[in-house]
């Protein structure tokens, strides 16, 4: 049996295995890039337009108020759930988990949406400063929020600029929120908080309206109807597709196909004048 120097065995350990060699996902499949990006993340700068939405006159404060009931109605159920008055459903379970802190984290954003018209884009470091809370719980608060319905989360990454040499690419970067009113707590918000119910004028136009819209789609041509669909890239492709096929359709009007030989002959006179 051979004998192996101190210096000999640290090197063999510190060697990496044949197995080893290649990092691999989570999922098994090579992990190529190495790049620090969590699932269902979107590059930043390429759908906030479209996710983003400005707050109306006072949306904020309503939202908070509406915040804040819920706290309280969270913390009702929980005292009647643990002196056995009722058992709570799947939505007064969420509204049950609502805690000072995430509401706080919640008055926090929207505090950003007010003086940011809705683009609510702050790290975790952020929200841990501004309102005196740990990492952890602004974590946590901001996961309680998205379940109860309170904001909707979505993860973005960015392009590393001054990326050199092999490495990944790209990077995590902060996540973009959107505020609501989630339906789900609706009932259990004083009278005078909830929203007006729709008048059946205004549903019936409503209703109208969006008839009149797919009509007015179904009469565009291919390629403007394109447009009304999609834009960027994808709008693109099917406006050129689009214009393919208005192109098409003009060319069969403009020379129809001859009707084919078994859609006349029953017409053609035989001898004498008659038709067979």
């Amino acid at each position: 049996m051979g004998t192996f120097t101190l210096g000999a065995a640290l090197t063999l350990a510190l060697q990496p295995s044949a197995g080893l060699a290649k990092r691999q996902a989570r999922s098994g499949a090579l992990h190529r890039t190495g790049a620090r990006v969590l699932r269902d993340s979107v590059e930043a700068g390429t759908f906030e337009h479209a996710f983003f939405t400005p707050p109306g006159k006072g949306e904020t404060d309503r939202l908070l108020r509406a915040a804040r009931k819920a706290l309280d109605a969270g913390r009702r159920l929980r005292r009647e759930a643990r002196a056995g008055i009722r058992a709570l459903t799947p939505i007064e379970r969420g509204i049950a988990t609502l805690t000072s802190a995430s509401v706080r984290i919640f008055e926090e954003i929207l505090t950003l949406s007010r003086l940011n018209r809705g683009r609510i884009f702050p790290s975790y470091d952020y929200l841990a400063e501004a309102t005196g809370l740990g990492r952890a719980t602004v974590a946590r608060g901001l996961k309680i929020l998205e379940d109860v319905g309170f904001v909707m989360r979505q993860r973005r990454f960015k392009r590393i600029e001054d990326a050199q040499g092999p490495g990944p690419r790209y990077e995590q970067t902060s996540n973009a929120y959107r505020t609501m009113l989630p339906q789900a707590i609706v009932a259990y918000l004083p009278r005078w908080m909830r929203p007006a119910p729709v008048s059946d004028d205004m549903l019936q136009r409503r209703i109208d309206a969006a008839q009149d819209i797919a009509d007015m789609r179904g009469s565009l041509p291919c390629k403007e109807l394109a447009g009304t669909i999609a834009d960027g890239a994808l709008g693109k492709v099917l406006a050129r597709l689009g214009a393919a096929l208005d192109r098409q359709e003009r060319e069969s009007q403009k020379n129809p196909q001859p009707l084919s030989e078994s859609s006349y002959k029953g017409s053609v006179p035989a001898e004498g004048g008659m038709t067979p």
